[in-house]
């Protein structure tokens, strides 16, 4: 074994979440029972900003090339495809959700398939925290703090916004109807975030489920897919 092998297997042995301070894996349960709301860290997502101009038809058509999935156009939307989640953020800015690991490879295929235009992608993947919400009172839950209106005639499956949530900045992706979402916070503010949710959610009964179960329950709804043909 090198050293960079041992350097490498001491990193991954000693990396830890924003969040493992709370021993959740510990805390999690796999029947849930009649808990109105689940809650679930999801450590360890690539996430990539993307910078670069929505009506240059050549700057879309490489992105879809290299990720293999559409890029929201649409103001507030997500599109999912295969493991990889596009987020708008802005007119001219996405975030690119990844598995862990493969946003570093990712990047390096943006810009070589974008080289020469007008565009920029980084690696943002250590700057936010994901928390899973899921349960039939999970809407109830985010209500209680965040000014978006998400009634499911406004805020359905497939739509994402950035709003605040008990005052600390918040990107919100809603992925299926049950409802399931993806709450987005800075790192600095993940305690905080979590510990607010699960005391909001107490009333309803509150579970803490495991990254596996949460990746069964939080599978996309239909219209959210959109991979991108050969």
């Amino acid at each position: 074994m090198t050293r960079k092998d041992f350097e490498s297997m001491a990193k991954d042995y000693l990396r830890q979440s924003a969040l493992a301070h709370l021993h959740l894996e510990a805390l999690g349960v796999d029947d849930p029972g009649a808990a109105g709301v689940l809650l679930c860290e999801r450590p360890f997502k690539g996430q990539l900003a993307l910078r670069g101009n929505s009506a240059d038809h050549e700057f879309v058509e490489g992105v879809q090339g290299v990720l293999r999935v559409g890029v929201p156009l649409d103001a507030n939307t997500a599109i999912v495809g295969g493991d990889i989640t596009v987020l708008w953020l802005g007119p001219d800015e996405w975030l690119v959700v990844t598995p862990d690991g493969q946003e570093t490879e990712l990047a390096k295929r943006i810009n070589d398939a974008l080289a020469g235009q007008h565009f920029a992608v980084s690696d943002v993947s250590d700057s936010r925290v994901v928390i899973g919400l899921t349960g039939v009172h999970a809407r109830d839950v985010l209500m209680k703090g965040c000014s978006l209106d998400l009634h499911p005639r406004v805020f359905t499956a497939g739509d994402c916004a950035q709003s605040s949530l008990a005052r600390c900045h918040m990107l919100l992706h809603q992925i299926n109807e049950i409802p399931t979402y993806d709450v987005y916070v800075h790192r600095s503010f993940s305690d905080y975030a979590w510990r607010w949710l699960e005391d909001a959610a107490r009333e309803y009964g509150v579970a803490i489920i495991n990254q596996s179960t949460m990746d069964v329950v939080a599978r996309p709804s239909t219209r959210m897919e959109s991979p991108v043909s050969a």
